[in-house]
């Protein structure tokens, strides 16, 4: 192929030039996926072109219709992936191909150094295209945007670099519209040039493509090799699981099995065809910043938007299709968001997942604790956000406890004990920093299940006034907690009998030496074996919020109630020895910040008072 003017070269920009090193040593060992990220590239154009021209009709007055094109060629040792979609300017080739702009490229290297095969990373981010390079030697592609008189040729070797040049007259013929890729092969990939393997793999990955897929041989006519049927619209009866698992694999680029799908189509003042899958593996985009969907929605089979937020930003996980019936085709994305019809189906939709994930978490509790697994954290982002639907999402939680994983709050209050009227729980870093915190001591001498909440989230959801079943959550970090109507699991953990401290003069004595470092100091109720520990007021933020916010400059730390328990030997000792008061005092008070996992205020001189008393002990 020849070009009529001089062949503009530039650079890739890093991160790609890195990528297309990995793909040119042939990383991966699954090579067929490059076919099905071109034939998902074409599908997106034809996409593309059938809703640009829905505004504007004379981008397909030439009756060309959408479709793309396979053709092998022994002779010339190439394979061409055509399609007749929206096509490319110069500018887009260069953004497109080139550049990190409008690729996943760079968080795509950075996850590719957590796993130990690529292949089933590729389609999630949106860098298929480089893909191809790990069997072409070479790759041409030449484009001419719908409605647009110039055609360009953007060419490169998988090294640092590409040339971009306009056609030559024989190329801009050929390409009336769309994109034509023409991979030149490694000697080792002449395989994908026998039309077996390549009917092979469209019908494996790409046979619910919307468009016709042609395979053109060398010998004979040109032959559709797809079913290129909208699934959703097609009766569930009709379906078998293995259906559902290819559409799943296209429609969200994925190469996991689905966790869960729902199949429906809604008929009455609107009508529309539904088809969702929940992943089993968290998709790498699960906590970008702009928290978006990947719901495609489609009015009549036409493609419209793929982030029309057709689900809360709580449910972005889900993949999948909403297909309307009654929507405008000529909506435009700006209207997505007011449009009355879609807040009902969006309303309606996610009724319906959530009803779904109900009913897994009933019959398949096995399954609903692999979509939890992996998406918990992100489900967990609507007890703060959807006050609509916060109780169905309460129940549908599941949590670790001090009891076990996996647990459902109905469980936890089947299991309460005798007088117990409150869910309690506990905000932390890790399980096991949180199962050794003191304040669990009281609760765990009682028998008490506590919830162990790690996930960032879980700081800010539980902020909120919640109750479960007309039982409050109640934080064991934060206000007042009094055990003393639930009895004690073994009557040899009552401690009533040992010889304990003067409250008022022993909280004076602490109160006196900490200062302005705690705004109380009071006896606890949820000590039984540790000295000291801190809690929030009771009108305060929990304390694992107030160090998250105050981690991002939202907010200061307020003063800390420091709680002590009086029968403790060194709380006693405190009491009597009026020397050591001061540096007792402070000791309780660093001590139950390490625990809460603080440092000290002085590190330095909360170890020259643990020297002091080491040596004190050892009578030196």
């Amino acid at each position: 192929m020849t070009t009529t003017a001089a062949a503009e070269s530039q650079p890739f920009q890093a991160e790609v030039a890195e990528l297309l090193h990995l793909m040119v040593h042939s990383v991966y060992s699954e090579t067929d996926i490059f076919l099905r990220e071109l034939i998902s590239n074409a599908s997106d154009a034809c996409d593309k072109l059938r809703y640009e021209a829905i505004a504007n009709p004379s981008l397909i007055t030439d009756g060309t219709p959408p479709e793309i094109r396979i053709v092998p060629n022994r002779a010339a040792n190439t394979l061409a992936v055509v399609d007749t979609g929206i096509g490319m300017e110069r500018q887009e080739l260069i953004d497109n191909l080139g550049t990190i702009a409008r690729s996943g490229t760079k968080s795509f290297l950075s996850k590719l150094t957590e796993v130990k095969d690529g292949a089933n990373l590729i389609g999630q981010f949106g860098v298929g295209f480089y893909a191809a390079f790990m069997v072409a030697e070479k790759i041409v592609v030449t484009s001419r945007r719908a409605g647009s008189d110039e055609v360009w040729v953007w060419s490169s070797e998988g090294g640092s670099g590409f040339e971009i040049a306009p056609a030559s007259e024989e190329a801009a013929q050929r390409v009336a519209r769309g994109t034509e890729i023409v991979l030149h092969l490694k000697k080792d990939a002449a395989k994908y040039l026998e039309t077996y393997e390549i009917e092979r793999i469209v019908r494996e990955y790409s046979d619910n493509i919307q468009f016709p897929i042609l395979l053109v041989p060398e010998e004979g006519e040109p032959r559709q090799i797809n079913s290129a049927s909208a699934l959703w619209q097609r009766s569930k009866s009709e379906l078998k699981p293995e259906d559902y698992a290819q559409a799943y694999k296209q429609i969200a680029g994925a190469f996991d099995e689905p966790a869960m799908t729902l199949h429906y189509r809604a008929e009455g003042r609107q009508s529309y065809a539904v088809l969702l899958f929940a992943p089993s593996q968290k998709p790498f985009d699960l906590f970008q910043v702009e928290r978006k969907g990947k719901v495609k929605l489609y009015v009549r089979r036409v493609f419209i938007a793929d982030d029309a937020e057709l689900l809360p930003a709580y449910l972005r996980f889900i993949r999948g299709v909403i297909d309307s019936e009654d929507l405008p085709l000529n909506i435009s994305r700006e209207m997505l968001q007011n449009n009355p019809q879609l807040a009902q189906i969006r309303k309606a939709v996610t009724g319906r997942v959530i009803g779904e994930l109900e009913t897994l978490g009933e019959k398949e509790p096995e399954t609903f604790a692999k979509i939890w697994d992996a998406f918990g954290p992100v489900i967990k982002e609507g007890l703060w956000e959807d006050f609509e639907r916060r109780d169905k999402l309460l129940a549908l939680a599941r949590f670790t406890t001090t009891s076990g994983e996996n647990r459902s709050l109905k469980q936890i209050v089947d299991d309460f004990k005798p007088n117990q009227t409150e869910i309690y729980y506990l905000v932390g870093d890790s399980v096991e920093r949180l199962k050794s915190n003191p304040k669990l001591e009281s609760a765990r001498a009682r028998g008490i299940e506590v919830l162990l909440l790690t996930d960032p989230v879980d700081a800010f959801w539980t902020s909120a006034p919640l109750d479960f079943g007309g039982k409050p959550l109640k934080s064991l970090s934060q206000g007042d907690v009094d055990f003393g109507l639930i009895p004690l699991a073994d009557d040899k953990d009552d401690k009533k009998d040992e010889p304990a401290a003067d409250a008022a003069t022993t909280i004076a004595v602490i109160k006196d030496a900490l200062g302005e470092r705690v705004s109380d100091v009071r006896a606890s109720q949820r000590l039984t074996a540790s000295a000291s520990c801190l809690v929030a007021g009771g009108d305060a933020r929990d304390r694992a919020l107030e160090r998250l916010l105050a981690q991002q400059n939202r907010g200061a730390i307020t003063k800390p109630v420091l709680e002590i328990n009086l029968r403790h030997p060194l709380v006693v000792a405190l009491a009597t020895d009026s020397a050591q008061a001061k540096d007792l005092s402070l000791l309780l008070f660093e001590q139950a910040q390490i625990l809460d996992g603080e440092m000290p205020d002085d590190p330095a001189a909360f170890a020259g008072r643990m020297n002091q008393l080491v040596l004190r002990g050892l009578g030196k």
